[in-house]
């Protein structure tokens, strides 16, 4: 890839379409028939509608185009509310003073010729006489008739009534005696708290039930069953949930082609549709699971590796099949592809090494090949320093098999399962330029971010960006770390990073220089790798020893690049909080060391 590719790449935008043009995915004809079921039914009012579906698969932008449709068509109004901006008291609040925001003040006059004669509601006649004869704009008026319907909770009850009087009037206010019809979308919420999500309901359905409004609910309503956000209601809030919705359209999963479509309009729009034959987008439609959002995302990826990362830079075009493989294996498996570019740990290249597991595991589990020979188990098992198989005795095949599984990376077993996988690296070896590739990036800095990574996890992709929270910084403020690793180089990142929230991080590179550490002052978390030099169980030896001999009985963490069941195992016997290869989980991990030491 040449340097004028890279410099006409751009970055797509993740925001709801809001026309035509920008649709995609096809989702117009849908929000018309939405909008023309919405019209239709004003005289069936009040309801409400749920927009169904997982995260990132055009909720809100399905939304954005009904709305689109309904505010061209006479009679009607729509108001927008986003849940996720407000939390607790504050969104019965804001969702009912953004209905009111929608009555008009000839609406209003009439209410209070009406209510001004009604001793209970003095509050709501003084309040709607500001709104018609005072100074104040349409935001300050209705902040003024909220605080005098929401005084008590007398005056709550008075409000459910009076806001159903206002709405019926304003409704039969259409012209030719047309029902007016505003319908409210509320976005987001599932991603809200159950506090929130509450609220909300108790708006909707106890004081905005009312002629003349249709409410439009995005969500993931799986999120809101009583196994999920909502788990801790009791039945009666269960059944009252149930009848907030009166009906559901799940937003179905894109076919075969318009997934791919929308594949290559992305890449076009990106800049990086050169770069993507047939299969290749086939390719990604299909390891993102035909999910939007995530395509987005993949697509974005690529536009900064292919911008960015030197490591692509004068890559013939014949290996461009290889880097977009390399790519997939990168935002799809990151485990995988962190262990690929950083080395097999004395075992080889990972790639060649999988690929060798997965033979001798075929074998071993087919019960049915004697010549071992022919698929190297003996040498590999020999090369894992395990008990190799007997050819003779394969009842204890399964046994030899469970003990080399317990030296190989801990995601093995799970890939070798995993038919995308496993044809995405049998793909990626077989391409012309591929070794190159991966040399290239065995000689590069491996790079890796300490906070928690978004959009995919070891072995399988992450549906929600928010689905790991990000630790609070404070906790770690003042942590004292010593991080012992002899290639300082590869965890710089990790302890800047540390260091920019205020821990204090000191990397040593031998036990010598931790025991001289140690020895001057007292540090509140050990991080260790393992593997150093020739000796792939320095970092145990070495903390075994620092606890046998007293210098440090504190909290240890150990950060490699390779987590298998028996370095697990290990780490646990030595009562060491955890192993891990990941980033993200590093960090969560010196969290816990953090709320351990307050």
């Amino acid at each position: 890839m040449t340097e004028p590719e890279a410099q006409r790449v751009s970055l797509l935008n993740d925001e709801p379409v809001g026309d035509a043009t920008s649709d995609l995915l096809g989702a117009g004809r849908v929000a018309d028939q939405l909008a023309g079921l919405l019209l239709a039914s004003r005289e069936a009012t009040p309801f409400t509608l749920a927009v169904d579906a997982g995260w990132g698969t055009g909720k809100s932008s399905l939304m954005r185009l009904v709305d689109a449709h309904l505010r061209r068509a006479p009679e009607t109004q729509t108001v927008w509310y986003n849940a996720w901006t407000s939390t607790g008291g504050d969104v019965l609040e804001g969702l009912i003073k953004s209905v009111l925001l929608r009555f008009d003040r000839r609406i209003l006059r009439r209410a209070l010729r009406r209510v001004s004669e009604n001793t209970a509601l003095v509050g709501l006649a003084r309040a709607l006489s500001t709104l018609v004869a005072g100074p104040l704009g349409a935001a300050g008026t209705v902040d003024e008739l909220w605080r005098n319907l929401s005084e008590d909770p007398q005056r709550r009850n008075e409000m459910r009534d009076a806001l159903r009087q206002l709405a019926q009037e304003w409704a039969r206010s259409g012209a030719s005696g047309t029902r007016r019809l505003l319908v409210v979308f509320v976005d987001d919420l599932d991603r809200c708290s159950a506090e929130t999500v509450l609220a909300v309901c108790e708006a909707v359905k106890v004081y905005l039930d009312v002629p003349g409004l249709a409410f439009v609910i995005g969500c993931d309503r799986s999120a809101l069953a009583a196994n999920g956000l909502l788990s801790d209601l009791s039945p009666a809030g269960s059944a009252f949930m149930e009848k907030i919705f009166q009906t559901s359209y799940r937003i179905p999963v894109p076919d075969e082609m318009g997934i791919e479509h929308f594949v290559r309009r992305c890449a076009h729009d990106s800049g990086i549709h050169a770069l993507l034959n047939t299969n290749l987008v086939s390719l990604i439609a299909e390891r993102s699971e035909r999910n939007p959002r995530r395509i987005k995302k993949l697509i974005n990826g690529l536009v900064l590796e292919v911008s960015l990362n030197p490591v692509w830079r004068g890559v013939g075009a014949r290996a461009v099949d290889a880097v977009v493989r390399t790519l997939l294996l990168q935002h799809l498996y990151p485990e995988f592809y962190r262990m690929m570019a950083g080395g097999g740990a004395g075992y080889g290249d990972v790639l060649t090494e999988f690929v060798a597991y997965r033979e001798v595991r075929r074998v071993l589990r087919q019960l049915a090949e004697p010549d071992f020979g022919k698929a190297g188990v003996v040498r590999f098992f020999a090369d894992h320093e395990v008990r190799p198989p007997s050819s003779t005795d394969p009842e204890t095949w399964a046994e030899n098999l469970e003990e080399l599984e317990s030296q190989l990376p801990e995601v093995f077993p799970a890939l070798a399962a995993d038919r995308g996988f496993t044809s995405l690296v049998d793909d990626l070896l077989e391409l012309p330029g591929a070794a190159d590739l991966i040399q290239r990036l065995r000689q590069q800095p491996l790079s890796s971010a300490i906070s928690p990574p978004v959009g995919a996890a070891a072995g399988r992709t992450v549906p929600d960006e928010t689905a790991r929270p990000r630790p609070s910084h404070p906790q770690l403020r003042g942590l004292r770390i010593l991080w012992i690793d002899d290639n300082p180089d590869s965890v710089e990142g990790e302890a800047h990073a540390l260091r920019t929230v205020g821990a204090s991080v000191v990397i040593v590179r031998d036990e010598a220089s931790a025991d001289e550490y140690l020895a001057l002052e007292r540090r509140d978390l050990v991080i260790s790798d393992i593997g150093r030099g020739t000796d792939p169980e320095a970092g145990f030896t070495n903390v075994e020893r620092l606890r046998n001999e007293h210098r440090y009985t504190g909290p240890v963490i150990f950060y490699t690049g390779r987590v298998t069941p028996a370095r697990v195992t290990r780490a646990r016997e030595l009562g060491a909080l955890g192993v891990t290869a990941d980033p993200g989980e590093l960090w969560r991990l010196i969290t816990n060391a953090a709320e351990r030491r307050a």
